[in-house]
């Protein structure tokens, strides 16, 4: 199948050029060209462009996994009927192996695998190896180990309906693949028999596969449903890839690699002892056998990338086999953000290499183990193939290895121009940042501050919070779906303010940030380079009144190249403009498919043996849900008028049917109204006139202050302890001692320890003798008042009315 690119708009400003130039270089055989793409200037749009025009497989590595996830959703949209793929390092946790000689500490190899993630891996190597059109969307994971393809695609089992097929040979394939038979449920990387058919789950798909024989003949290939085992689409033929990405050649069977990791071990102990390392020596060959052991019986030891070298066959120093393996010329390979995806690419191996050469001199692993690494430089630069380096700040090394060949897209196709930076005094720079941001804030728009330190954003986080910002921060410490939750909190408008030390740079999304801040400007560095500083502001380039202040007491070389950079490109863009009558507008991005590598959930297509989807647990900590704010539960503490609300899930206007005390403001559920039910203070069975009066009494009691000053046992006029006040009236009145038993033998609905009075009217009184039109006006206003929360004047008149009533010997 081709690539067909799917889209609601067409090439625009400079995107046309630019794809043009770069698809003639590609088709010239040119290996090497540098995209200079301002931020916002579409540059995902144009590579699925160049896919399309090129026909080529695709590798896309980006510098870390919140941007591959923003890629990958991109491109699943742009290409929806082609196989894109995700490939991600799939440690949830990973702590390697280590050796500490200096304390004697060994660290053993600790992590916590994604299932899903592992299966995004298998997805990406199962589709390069059964089809041409594929893009793969990975992280610098790329350049680790994952075993031989063609190890890999040899021990897969191709299946066709009609052939001739040997149960028996088949379900010892599958075990060889590392399937793990399961008669009661499929599971991912699982099979299991039931008479003449065969269920397959395989590890990297999420339906499974169920192959149906009649003797040795197969009659039937389809995909199903796992759970129901409902058919989804019929097979002519599929194929079955392992469920592990270390397999051994057919060269090297599994004997044959016990027998060289034997004599590889025999020869590192002699090393060993030679040198009077005996210790070194017991330790090695202990574990040795004891992998070797089970590598023989089960096929599969943890760890067992220790040993890759001697399973692929390859020679000692050899690389290892990786992702790019598994792309077979002609492919294209594509940098993003590559002024800081290389240099990562670059330090990999000698990070990598330093703590296993201790692993090897003190006799925890052999020799062998070295050779599982990532790849060394150059040899990641002999695997690629074309090549296209992407970045609005490319660095020396992509510019020198294009021999110059720049491909600049610089007009944005909504014609926003780069925004203006300013400088300001760095000595009052949190006062004046202050100022800057109220007026974003009232604008309703979002801002990005970027600080030096951890310390001072989590500080300048807390502070800003204490004067009633709505402020979050965002560093390293954060795990990485956290931070995909924040960014897009920040969109939505959970809250306005982001601050940030380096994770607020490339490519983020986020068209309704109009300022960006950078404290401390002027410290010259890593952090404040001149990339850098272009960098973070192009954060505020989606948006039409993006703004960069820079804090500042000198302007560095960095700030310098900084503003001159962005001064040619404003220059260039506003003359484009003006040549063409055109008025910018603001960026638009959808925030449903922000940063996620899966995509919306899949609608269940057995709905008839599901049961209502229910929500179990707690969201995770930092996830705040629409008008939550474990801040505002704390300042709605009494003394303040109800009136202004309760953001824990309490209803502005009090009703009869959802009426609070400071005992359930604390007790309340967050988001959920009160008159769901609540512990105690809450009686539903009250009329609108009874629950006005209770909302007036609640009113008064907490601007008197008397929830402190109340205690059991005293008049509860002065005040009850969960903070509503019943006024003392003849036909339900409440002596000290009722408090503590039933008033006059009869149950009041429960018990009064909480000191509420369930209404308890008298048969023989009735609220409305002795009214006249007089008082019945009174009785209304205050109603009406109370309904328009101006309980101030409602207290007035109830005071007054209760006045003339008393006056007519009421």
């Amino acid at each position: 199948m081709k690539f067909k690119l799917k889209s609601d708009y067409a090439p625009a400003g400079d995107q046309p050029q630019a794809i043009g130039e770069l698809v003639d270089g590609i088709n010239r055989g040119v290996h090497s060209q540098v995209l200079l793409g301002v931020t916002g200037s579409g540059k995902t749009f144009t590579m699925a462009n160049v896919i399309e025009r090129t026909q080529l497989p695709t590798l896309i590595i980006s510098h870390n996994k919140t941007l591959a996830a923003q890629l990958f959703q991109e491109f699943k949209e742009f290409f929806p009927e082609n196989a894109v793929e995700y490939f991600v390092s799939f440690y949830d946790y990973y702590q390697p192996e280590a050796y500490i000689p200096s304390t004697d500490t060994y660290i053993s190899k600790t992590s916590m695998i994604n299932d899903e993630i592992d299966r995004l891996r298998l997805k990406a190597t199962s589709s390069l190896l059964s089809r041409r059109d594929v893009v793969i969307v990975a992280s610098v994971s790329c350049i680790y180990g994952i075993g031989s393809p063609e190890a890999y695609e040899g021990a897969a089992v191709k299946l066709r309906e009609g052939q001739e097929l040997n149960r028996r040979e088949f379900l010892l394939a599958l075990a060889d693949m590392q399937y793990r038979r399961n008669d009661m449920s499929l599971e991912r990387g699982t099979f299991r028999v039931k008479g003449d058919v065969v269920e397959i789950q395989p590890a990297y798909e999420e339906n499974a596969v169920r192959i149906e024989t009649f003797g040795d003949q197969l009659e039937t290939i389809s995909y199903i449903t796992p759970l129901t085992g409902k058919i989804r689409q019929r097979l002519d033929e599929v194929t079955i890839f392992p469920a592990k990405h270390y397999m051994t050649t057919g060269d090297v069977t599994m004997a044959e690699a016990v027998k060289r990791i034997t004599e590889e071990l025999d020869e590192r102990l002699s090393v060993l002892r030679g040198s009077g390392k005996l210790v070194e020596a017991q330790r090695l060959e202990q574990r040795t056998r004891y992998d070797m052991e089970m590598l023989a019986e089960v096929g599969y030891v943890n760890g067992i990338e220790n040993y890759s070298r001697i399973l692929d066959g390859r020679g000692p120093g050899t690389r290892p086999y990786t992702l790019i393996d598994f792309f077979k010329p002609p492919y294209l390979l594509i940098v993003d953000e590559s002024h800081a995806t290389l240099p990562q690419i670059q330090g990999m191996y000698n990070g990598d290499r330093a703590r296993k050469e201790t692993l090897v001199d003190h006799g925890f692993r052999l020799p062998c183990a070295l050779d599982n690494r990532p790849l060394k430089f150059h040899e990641f630069e002999g695997l690629a193939d074309k090549t296209l380096f992407v970045s609005a700040t490319p660095g020396d090394y992509e510019l020198s290895k294009s021999g110059g060949l720049i491909v600049e897209q610089v007009i944005r196709p909504t014609h926003l121009v780069d925004p203006p930076i300013e400088i300001r005094p760095a000595a009052n720079q949190v006062d004046d940042l202050i100022e800057q941001l109220r007026v974003v804030v009232e604008r309703g728009e979002r801002t990005l501050v970027t600080t030096l330190t951890k310390k001072m954003a989590e500080d300048l986080t807390e502070y800003l919070g204490s004067i009633d910002f709505r402020v979050r921060y965002l560093h390293s410490e954060i795990d990485t779906l956290e931070r995909t939750d924040i960014l897009k909190d920040l969109r939505t408008g959970e809250f306005d303010i982001l601050i940030g030390i380096n994770l607020l740079r490339e490519g983020l999304d986020l068209p309704e940030v109009a300022l960006v801040a950078i404290l401390d400007a002027d410290k010259e560095g890593f952090l404040r380079s001149a990339r850098s500083i272009v960098q973070i502001a192009g954060r505020a380039a989606r948006n039409v009144n993006g703004r960069i202040i820079l804090y500042a007491d000198s302007v560095t070389d960095s700030i310098s190249k900084a503003m001159e950079e962005s001064g040619r490109r404003r220059s260039k863009q506003l003359a484009y403009n003006k040549e063409r009558g055109i008025t910018p507008r603001s960026a638009e991005r959808r925030i449903d498919t922000m940063l996620s590598p899966y995509g919306p959930s899949p609608t269940a297509e057995f709905a008839e043996a599901a049961e209502p989807s229910t929500g179990y647990g707690k969201k995770r900590r930092g996830r705040k849900t629409a008008r939550e704010d474990d801040d505002n539960i704390r300042k709605s503490a009494r003394g303040k008028r109800l009136e202004k609300g309760v953001d824990d899930g309490v209803n502005e206007p009090l009703s009869p049917d959802n009426d609070i005390s400071d005992k359930n403001v604390r007790k309340s559920a967050r988001g959920k109204r009160l008159g769901e039910g609540v512990d105690n203070g809450i009686d539903s069975s009250l009329s609108l006139e009874e629950g006005i009066n209770k909302s007036l009494r609640l009113y008064d009691d907490i601007a008197a202050g008397n929830i402190r000053k109340s205690a059991r046992g005293k008049r509860l006029e002065k005040g009850v302890d969960n903070g509503v006040n019943e006024p003392l009236s003849p036909d339900n009145d409440i002596s000290d001692k009722n408090v503590r038993k039933p008033l006059r033998g009869k149950q009041l609905e429960g018990s009064i320890n909480t000191g509420v009075n369930k209404p308890y009217r008298n048969s023989k009184k009735s609220s409305t003798n002795g009214e006249n039109g007089r008082l019945m006006m009174i009785e209304a206003e205050m109603i009406e008042a109370a309904k328009n929360l101006d309980f101030e004047r409602a207290a007035a008149l109830r005071d007054r009315l209760a006045s003339l009533k008393q006056g007519n010997g009421e």
